[in-house]
């Protein structure tokens, strides 16, 4: 519940900017006539607060809550189960904890990515000449996408995504595991 709590938390504090950063990639494949061509990071906040109000920053806020509540859920629920397994067929210590980091950061890509795909989604579109968004919501994204392409079109880009958010899960999960041994070390 913890890990749960502290990925919402954080990726909701941190939504305006990967607003800003997923916007300003998409640009540059948009055609010109509606590419926004925001100057710089401090152009495009100013200018999403101007045009969506303050609320325009937390667009997809939703959808990047929960896909970070999914890749904690994902990383940490396999990270303890592979452990004990990699632990109980001869391998304790040091080999458990690099397989079971390495492990988790497939099931965190894996559980994160359908909500990553959705979030990216909602987070990029732009009103369509009839001034209608393509999307109502994630759910809504989420049911069109189903539809159109099938279920795997949320998993598109695992490999890469699986070499973005394995790492992330393999240094966090290192450094969870060294903790009590640094904490002791200092007398804690």
């Amino acid at each position: 519940m913890a890990g749960l709590t502290a990925g919402g938390l954080g990726a909701l504090v941190g939504s305006p900017a990967d607003l800003t950063l997923i916007r300003m990639q998409a640009d540059s494949t948009l055609p010109v006539a509606q590419r926004r061509n925001y100057k710089g990071v401090v152009d495009a906040m100013s200018r999403i607060v101007k045009e969506d109000g303050v609320g325009g920053l937390f667009r997809g806020a939703g959808p990047t809550v929960v896909r970070a509540m999914a890749l904690n859920m994902g990383m940490l629920a396999s990270n303890d189960q592979v452990k004990e397994m990699i632990a109980d067929a001869g391998y304790p210590g040091q080999p458990a904890v690099v397989g079971g980091s390495l492990i988790a950061g497939f099931f965190a890509a894996a559980c994160s990515l359908p909500f990553d795909y959705v979030k990216t989604q909602i987070q990029k579109m732009k009103a369509g000449p009839d001034g209608k968004m393509p999307y109502t919501g994630p759910i809504d994204c989420a049911a069109k996408t189903l539809a159109a392409r099938g279920p795997f079109a949320f998993y598109t880009g695992f490999p890469t995504y699986c070499v973005r958010i394995a790492p992330h899960a393999v240094m966090t999960l290192l450094v969870l595991a060294q903790l009590p041994k640094w904490e002791a070390s200092v007398g804690l």
